[in-house]
Formats: C-alpha cells, sequence, structure tokens
C-alpha cells in the first residue's frame, strides 16, 4: 500500500533556528517553510520535517541518513563545514571515522545540533 507513496521523515528539535542553520547551511537542503509546527525541508524526493519539541532525549541510535555515492568525499565535505563525525569504541573505524561493514558497506555517525544521531551511508549492494 505505502510503497508508491512518498517518504516523511521527522527529526525532533529544542532550538528551531538553531536546526534551520544547520540543515540548510550546513547539510544544504533544501528549506520550503516554517509551517508553523515544524521546519520543512525537500529532501530529494522526501520531506523532512524538524518538529520543535518543548523536551526529548535523543535516541541511542541512528534517526536520521543518507546513502552517498562516495562517503569518503562526502565526509570529508561535511568536515570542512564543523561538522565532527563520532568515533565509538566497539568497532574499527578508518581515519575519516567510516566504519566498514562485513559485507563492504560503509557508515559515518554524526550529530547534529540537539543530539540526534545522522549519517551517511554507501552501501556495497544497492
Amino acid at each position: 500500500m505505502l510503497s508508491g507513496c512518498e517518504l516523511v521523515a521527522i527529526v525532533p528539535s529544542l532550538d528551531l533556528v538553531r536546526a534551520k542553520a544547520f540543515y540548510q547551511e550546513v547539510l544544504h537542503l533544501h528549506f520550503i517553510e516554517d509551517d508553523g509546527f515544524a521546519l520543512v525541508f525537500r529532501v530529494h524526493h522526501a520531506m523532512l520535517r524538524v518538529v520543535k519539541m518543548p523536551e526529548f532525549e535523543p535516541a541511542a541510535f541512528t534517526l536520521l541518513g543518507w546513502e552517498v555515492p562516495e562517503i569518503a568525499a562526502a565526509v570529508q565535505e561535511l568536515a570542512a563545514a564543523g561538522v565532527t563525525f563520532e568515533r565509538y569504541g566497539w568497532f574499527a573505524q578508518d581515519e575519516l571515522n567510516i566504519w566498514t561493514a562485513p559485507n563492504g558497506s560503509k557508515v559515518a555517525w554524526f550529530k547534529d545540533p540537539d543530539g540526534n544521531t545522522l549519517s551517511l551511508s554507501q552501501h556495497a549492494i544497492g
């Protein structure tokens, strides 16, 4: 039923001004509007809604991710824009903080200003 419908992703934020600057100016997402409930961005064929919350605890897992064609280049570009990539102690990551899965897929994680974990991935099988 939903396989032909567009996906809407929702991310919480405590500070929409700070979130807008990050998602628009650092990640270069296309800002559509502030509809009074959320900041609305267009991300390829999907909609991202950054919703103002009075309080929340960031999830301990990846909330939102992007499939990129060349992960090392994407990590370097975002790092140059001030994004810090996470280094975890329970698996090996390279010098760019990219983890390579046993099947060859690659993932790098970073946080938005509210502490939500986001990721870049380059999957071996697509």
